[in-house]
Formats: C-alpha cells, sequence, structure tokens
C-alpha cells in the first residue's frame, strides 16, 4: 500500500495542470471579452454610425490621429538610439539611465501631467518663452505630442532595447572586423535584425499615446482628444454618448494587436 504523501502525488500527477491553467485563466480572460462585448453590443451600429458624425467627435479622432503620430515619430526618432545605447552599455550609469526610462511607465498619469506642467505649463521659464514666441506648450497640440510622448516613448526603448540585446554579437563584430564602421554596421546588420521588435515597439508606443488621457488632460483640454472627449462625453451627456468614440479606440486597439501579432513570426528566423 503506497504512503498518504505517495498516493497524493500520484493523484496530483493524473491532473492535467496544463487544463487547470486554461481553467484557471479563462476566468480572466471571460472578464476581459464580457467587458469589450459589452461595449460593442450596448448600442446599435446604427446609433453609433450616427454619433461619429458629430463634428466634436470627428476633431477628437483628428487630434488623436495627429498627435499620436508626431510622438510616437519622436519616440522612435529618440527612443530607438537610445535603446541600442542601453543594449551595448553596462554600468551604473545604464542602470540608473534605465530606470528613468521606466518611471514613465509606472508614473500614474495624472502625476505625469503634474510633472510635466512644473517644466511646460504657465509661469515656467520654458512655458512663457514658449508662449511669447507663438507657440505655447499647453492647451495646444503642442501640449497633447508633449503628454504622448512622454508616456507612450517607454515602451519604443524597452521593446527596441530588448530587441538589440538578443541579437547576436558577433554579426556585429564580424562586419566591424571587414572594415565597416560602426555606424554603417548598426545600418546594414543591427537595425534590419532588430526591425521586426523595433515596429513592435513602435505600435505598442502609437496605441498607447492615442489611448493617453491623464497626462493629456492636464496639459492640454484643448484640443480635445478622444479619450477627454470621452469623458466629456460621459461626464455631460451621459453614458450612451461616450460609446461612440469608445468604439472607435477599441478598433484602434485591435488593430494594434492584429498588427503586434503579425509581427510576432520574424523571417530572419
Amino acid at each position: 500500500m503506497l504512503p498518504t504523501n505517495s498516493r497524493t502525488e500520484a493523484a496530483v500527477g493524473r491532473v492535467d495542470w496544463l487544463s487547470v491553467t486554461l481553467l484557471l485563466g479563462g476566468v480572466l480572460l471571460l472578464y476581459y471579452l464580457l467587458a469589450l462585448l459589452s461595449l460593442v453590443v450596448h448600442q446599435p451600429p446604427g446609433a453609433v454610425l450616427a454619433r461619429l458624425s458629430d463634428p466634436d467627435v470627428i476633431g477628437a479622432a483628428r487630434t488623436s490621429l495627429t498627435a499620436s503620430a508626431i510622438s510616437t515619430l519622436i519616440a522612435t526618432l529618440f527612443g530607438v538610439p537610445l535603446a541600442y545605447w542601453l543594449a551595448r552599455t553596462d554600468g551604473e550609469l545604464t542602470r540608473l539611465v534605465t530606470a528613468v526610462v521606466l518611471l514613465p511607465l509606472v508614473l500614474p498619469p495624472v502625476v505625469s501631467g503634474m510633472v510635466l506642467l512644473t517644466v511646460v505649463g504657465p509661469g515656467t521659464a520654458l512655458g512663457e518663452v514658449a508662449t511669447a514666441r507663438g507657440f505655447p506648450l499647453t492647451r495646444s497640440l503642442a501640449g497633447v505630442v508633449l503628454a504622448q510622448t512622454f508616456v507612450a516613448s517607454p515602451f519604443v526603448v524597452v521593446t527596441a532595447k530588448a530587441t538589440f540585446e538578443s541579437i547576436d554579437r558577433s554579426l556585429e563584430y564580424a562586419s566591424q572586423s571587414l572594415g565597416t564602421s560602426r555606424l554603417m554596421t548598426f545600418r546594414q546588420v543591427t537595425l534590419p535584425l532588430a526591425w521586426p521588435g523595433i515596429l513592435a515597439g513602435i505600435t505598442l508606443a502609437f496605441a498607447r499615446a492615442i489611448g493617453e488621457f491623464g497626462a493629456t488632460i492636464m496639459l492640454a483640454y484643448y484640443p480635445r482628444t478622444m479619450p477627454v472627449q470621452i469623458w466629456v462625453s460621459f461626464t455631460t451627456l451621459g453614458l450612451d454618448n461616450a460609446f461612440p468614440v469608445a468604439v472607435v479606440l477599441v478598433g484602434i486597439a485591435v488593430a494594434t494587436l492584429v498588427v503586434l501579432n503579425a509581427l510576432g513570426t520574424n523571417p530572419l528566423e
């Protein structure tokens, strides 16, 4: 007769742990799906489409798309070089810089907006200089871009850094041993290999930027972005009037997932 511990272990061994994980995780998955499906079916499609023709909704969508494209471009131009430097260096300075990059990811968005107001807000030296030159950094498209760049750019840096670290450095050494400069090696060897991962980071940054609310509303209540328009519609006209813009944002989120899934298979592997 088997000891008690042995019988328990045998019973546990007969349990399909993979099925258990699916069952447990399925509870959370069901929670996600119910919330999304409820949003989509809450109103008939005709009512949603009619609300989408509202000038305020169209203006908010235009502002969000424009600002998100600009902030994502800025994040890419400056974030990819920073990610490469972080991936190819080590030491206390590297760890400190990495911590600074991660800071916007852990700060509450409203706090991020407060932090930015101390730098570019009314009454600050930079804010006053920009306003005097006809380029205000708050209550403007520039304010939206600044807020979005702050909260979204870390996605580019973190994702690109991980991608650069995964590349076999012997390929770079081989290129440089043939007399190729470090810049040319980066352009001809490293960047093509890292591009799928970088593009994934860019996609995540765009999705985060277009959904940004807390920091944006602190810096630029006007012009309204889609998240701000959702909040205004909800607080002034009720939940039903906030649904159309929310559906647009869900559509963008789904499109982001499609892009990320397409990037999941690296043709170079």
